[in-house]
């Protein structure tokens, strides 16, 4: 029980203190679950993102969902998603009784002018720790390349490319075993 409610405020504060969104949370959950706790090795930690992604709805709700349930079954699982949306759920509301009064306020430009360019480093450590696994191969570099291109200049929506990269995984690699000396 005090490790289920343990999960649930790694999650709120999580939740609480990450801006920009699941992506630039990777690292923070991560770093708790996979780090500090070990209740869920790398691999698996990269599984649950992939995962994570394929599935409507927010990205960080869906993985604490997961990593809740993978740990404490639908204790966790509903403590997880409640711990990772109770801050924004607060948040938010608290922004919107009080943001028209308070927007145009400089030093919050200034603050939210500042934070901006931390988001996008810390979406690109995710992209690089969740990077970091993988096996370098002409395969895996080659398929990163062709994702970005599609996402980027084509503008496939990331679904259809995580579906099309199962289905190509399947074809590809079905009958091989699975491991990081086989592809």
């Amino acid at each position: 029980m005090k490790k289920l409610f343990r999960m649930f405020f790694i999650f709120f504060k999580i939740g609480a203190f990450t801006l920009g969104g699941g992506y630039a949370m990777i690292p923070f959950i991560e770093e708790e679950i996979v780090e500090k706790n070990k209740w869920i090795d790398a691999e698996e930690f990269i599984d649950i993102i992939a995962l994570s992604q394929t599935i409507p709805g927010a990205f960080a709700v869906n993985a604490s969902t997961y990593i809740g349930y993978r740990l404490f079954g639908f204790p966790g699982a509903l403590l997880g998603c409640l711990g990772t949306m109770l801050p924004s759920i607060i948040i938010i509301t608290l922004i919107a009784a009080f943001f028209v009064q308070f927007r145009s306020i400089p030093l919050l430009e200034s603050v939210f002018s500042g934070i901006r360019p931390a988001v996008a480093a810390l979406i690109l450590v995710a992209v690089m720790k969740l990077g970091k696994p993988l096996p370098k191969n002409l395969w895996n570099l080659t398929w990163v390349g062709v994702v970005t291109l599609l996402v980027t200049v084509f503008g496939f929506h990331p679904i259809l490319v995580m579906i099309l990269s199962g289905a190509l995984g399947y074809f590809i690699f079905k009958g091989e075993k699975t491991d990081e000396n086989t592809h």
